[in-house]
């Protein structure tokens, strides 16, 4: 049928037209100021510190099983993921839908009718003036149609409108990126954390039975008529508070194990970790150029993408001002016979064309064209908000990496100084040189020390993590939705 072939040379037709003609501006990405190198760390360069770790895992860096464990089961698991996952999909939906439009759509419609009255029959009068009895056994009537309508994209709507779905769907792609990246960001800071809350637990294990034992003394001391009971309560006190302390890292110990049972998409009640040995270890991250930033950040990526979709819009509000035309044609058959139905005796066919045109709206298309331009303005300025946002966060924990290294020493250098000043002054005062009271402030002053030592490795590690967050991870752009 001649229907038939025609449409399918639509497709290379609807090709030249929609390449043809678009009404939306040129496209390019919006420009950025791009520094040459970091202030907060000059001379940071791409690094390779981890040549065997398969890109993205950059959790590894860490050398931790059970970490590695984890963050494999949040891709898995996790239902902001599984979420943005499904919003992924649903975009890549809507480009296929789209571009659906540039073709014909075809119908297939059949009928069978039978038609006839109640009783014996009817009498009617014919034209030349004589009786005529119908059957009440009725008439029976056949109908089969193809029909296919296409809207040709003279003015570009459609091909825009394509475009911007694709754009809308590689930006979802992107904010599932993100998304990744926030929750195995996320995990490996309450993996890190609660890690170090288990090794103050093991400071406190350890000062609570030093305590143990000078109360012991202080009580043996005071029975011996040497001190006075002030130095056994004063001793008494250090230790129920050391034991408070304790049991309130119990508590914060399970707050961060129950954030990891809901990232990993496990229930907190029949979700747990069990204890294990701390690697102190801080990784070096690798390095990156300014110019490098905003190809690895996948909120960059998703901002831009949406700034490409704002501008496919204006050439969607632009094509309104232009008539749309409709082609429609239709081939089948009528016959009261079904195997008379597909003849040509009873084939019927039809052609047309159909064209609208708005005249007057009393400007509602040209405000939707400075809406479309207004939005695009507004894609624009939040692509670069997030480009200026992602250079303050990276310098910021580049300043955080490099001074916390220096906190860090001095903090073990602390701790070091601090248990040998509790050590000498608890001999000193069990010669009876010094008051009891400079035995505490000498214990209060080591146990802060050990502990600031631990949670100084602590936030070096979670500025390590947050710096790769920073600069995206390893993430590069493999969006499939082209």
């Amino acid at each position: 049928m001649s229907l038939l072939r025609a449409a399918t040379t639509v497709p290379v037709l609807a090709a030249m037209l929609l390449s043809g003609c678009s009404m939306a501006p040129h496209y390019s990405r919006p420009a950025q100021p791009i520094p040459a190198g970091f202030k907060e760390e000059a001379g940071w360069r791409t690094a390779q510190p981890a040549d065997d770790i398969a890109k993205g895992q950059w959790w590894k860096l860490f050398g931790d099983p059970v970490l590695d464990d984890l963050e494999a089961r949040v891709l898995v698991s996790n239902q902001n993921l599984a979420a943005a996952e499904a919003a992924y999909r649903q975009a890549r939906a809507t480009v296929s839908e789209q571009r659906a439009a540039l073709l014909p759509t075809v119908d297939l419609s059949a009928d069978a009718t039978r038609a006839g009255t109640f009783g014996s029959g009817t009498t009617t009068i014919n034209n030349s003036g004589g009786v005529q009895n119908s059957s009440s056994n009725g008439s029976k009537r056949y109908t089969v149609s193809i029909g296919a309508s296409w809207e040709p994209d003279l003015w570009g709507r459609i091909g825009s409108t394509v475009r911007q779905a694709k754009a809308n769907a590689q930006a979802s792609h992107a904010d599932l990126v993100n998304a990744a990246l926030s929750a195995q960001g996320e995990l490996a800071l309450d993996y890190v954390q609660l890690r170090g809350i288990e090794a103050q637990q093991l400071i406190l294990a350890d000062t609570i039975s030093a305590y143990e034992r000078a109360l012991t003394i202080t009580t043996n001391r005071y029975n011996s008529g040497v001190v006075a009971r002030v130095d056994v309560l004063q001793a008494e006190t250090q230790l129920r508070t050391a034991r408070a302390s304790a049991a309130d890292l119990v508590r914060q110990r399970a707050i961060f194990e129950h954030a990891i049972a809901v990232l990993v998409g496990e229930s907190p009640s029949t979700f747990s970790i069990a204890p294990a040995a701390w690697n102190r270890a801080v990784p070096d991250v690798p390095g990156i150029l300014p110019s490098a930033l905003i190809e690895r950040r996948p909120d960059v990526a998703a901002a831009e993408r949406r700034v490409a979709a704002a501008n496919q819009q204006i050439g969607i509000a632009r094509a309104a001002f232009f008539p749309t035309i409709g082609l429609s044609g239709s081939v089948g058959g009528n016959s009261s016979s079904l195997g008379n139905l597909l003849k040509a005796v009873s084939s019927v066919w039809s052609l047309g064309a159909t064209g609208a045109l708005t005249l007057l709206d009393f400007g509602a298309r040209a405000a939707q064209v400075r809406q479309a331009r207004a939005a695009y303005d507004e894609a624009v300025a939040t692509y670069r908000q997030i480009v200026l946002t992602a250079f303050q966060q990276t310098e910021d924990e580049l300043a955080a990496v490099r001074v916390l290294k220096t906190v860090g020493d001095e903090r073990v250098a602390a701790a070091v100084a601090a248990n040998r000043v509790e050590q000498l002054t608890q001999n000193q005062y069990v010669a009876g040189i010094i008051a009891y009271t400079d035995v505490i402030t000498a214990q209060t002053t080591a146990l802060s020390a050990r502990q600031t030592e631990a949670s100084a490795i602590v936030d070096r590690q979670v500025a390590a993590i947050t710096l790769i967050q920073a600069i995206g991870g390893t993430w590069v752009d493999s969006d499939p939705a082209k």
